[in-house]
């Protein structure tokens, strides 16, 4: 063990990562999960605004891709580190406590976007334009996600000698067990060891692609999914060097970690798909053809009305001037009390 005093220099962790109200556990992993997707909405929403889609429209399809993002993150998680869930002494309903972290990227981006693919049919949006649209705010929602690794004292890297290296604590729980990787301990004061920060590589990794995915889009106007693609082959170029500098156990393949094989195929497939994709940008009447045609609708509705209102104005102005006839009639102004001369009299057929 190494004394805390000794390595003031390195970036420290924070003591807990769960906070407890009463009988309620606020957890430091799905705060920063549930501030991400909320900055990604707000944020997308405006971009698919300036792009000529109609505000709202995020909220109403992030209702199918956060559920389906979280559940496909889940099975990726589960499925590439499944000894932690089914191996020896492994508990399986394990599984299902996300709340205790373990989203896999991978699974949560490919579940999300049928998820978004359900809400933009439904909507007759094309899903190309919308992850454009979304792409840069997505990817900060990642990073903001990783904060919660921080908290959680999880996914660090080996350890290092580094000036920023990450301090790993000791952590006690009520239990009475300590060990550094206890998600509901609290910080014994006692640094375990010291670590890469690939949290935070991986955070700013992200922010910088964020940046670039911006300017790219000001700069060319890249549509057609080629801004969702950029987004994608930038985040598994980060993620490739980042997953080599991992220590904790994971899933191997001829000794090297799944995830780098997965980040370097969709590398490949994603940069494919923005030198073959279409060139260009969605004419913004496309992004929400169903408003467009509900306000079609409303204005040859509203030409209709007009078409009737002045059709009954054309049959009033006809009818005023027979009225003014009758009135003028001087059978009429007879039976009133006048007859020719000025006389008094009475209507014709009267008898004295």
């Amino acid at each position: 063990m190494t004394s805390t005093a000794a390595v003031l220099a390195y970036l420290p962790s924070p003591p807990q990562g769960v906070w407890y109200v009463g009988p309620f556990a606020l957890r430091a992993y799905a705060l920063c999960i549930i501030v991400g997707i909320i900055v990604a909405i707000w944020w997308g929403d405006r971009r698919w605004v300036a792009r000529g889609g109609q505000a709202g429209t995020v909220l109403d399809i992030a209702v199918w891709a956060v559920p389906f993002g979280l559940i496909g993150g889940r099975l990726y998680h589960v499925a590439t580190d499944w000894q932690k869930y089914f191996g020896d002494g492994a508990d399986p309903m394990d599984a299902l406590k996300i709340w205790e972290g373990g989203l896999g990227i991978w699974g949560a981006v490919a579940f999300g976007a049928l998820g978004a693919w359900i809400g933009c049919r439904r909507r007759g949006i094309p899903l190309p334009a919308f992850g454009d649209a979304l792409a840069p705010a997505i990817l900060l929602a990642q990073a903001i996600g990783r904060l919660g690794n921080w908290f959680n004292q999880e996914l660090y890297g080996r350890e290092t000698t580094v000036p920023w290296g990450l301090e790993i604590y000791e952590r006690a729980d009520d239990a009475g067990r300590s060990a550094p990787g206890l998600i509901d301990g609290v910080s014994t004061g006692v640094v375990a060891f010291v670590v890469h920060p690939t949290f935070l590589y991986e955070l700013l990794w992200n922010v910088a692609v964020v940046i670039l995915l911006v300017l790219v889009d000001r700069k060319f106007t890249i549509g057609h999914g080629r801004l969702f693609a950029l987004y994608v082959a930038g985040y598994c170029a980060g993620r490739f060097w980042i997953e080599l500098m991992r220590a904790d156990t994971a899933t191997e393949i001829a000794g090297i970690r799944i995830n780098s094989f997965t980040s370097g195929i969709v590398f490949v497939l994603a940069v494919a798909y923005v030198i073959f994709a279409r060139k260009g940008r969605e004419a913004p009447e496309t992004l929400d053809p169903g408003a467009a045609e509900a306000e079609v609708a409303t204005a040859e509705d509203a030409a209709t009305a007009e078409a009737k209102t002045g059709a009954k104005d054309a049959d009033g102005g006809q009818k005023e001037p027979k009225e003014s006839d009758q009135a003028a009639d001087p059978d009429e102004s007879d039976s009133a009390g006048k007859v020719g001369n000025g006389t008094s009299g009475t209507s014709k057929g009267e008898k004295k």
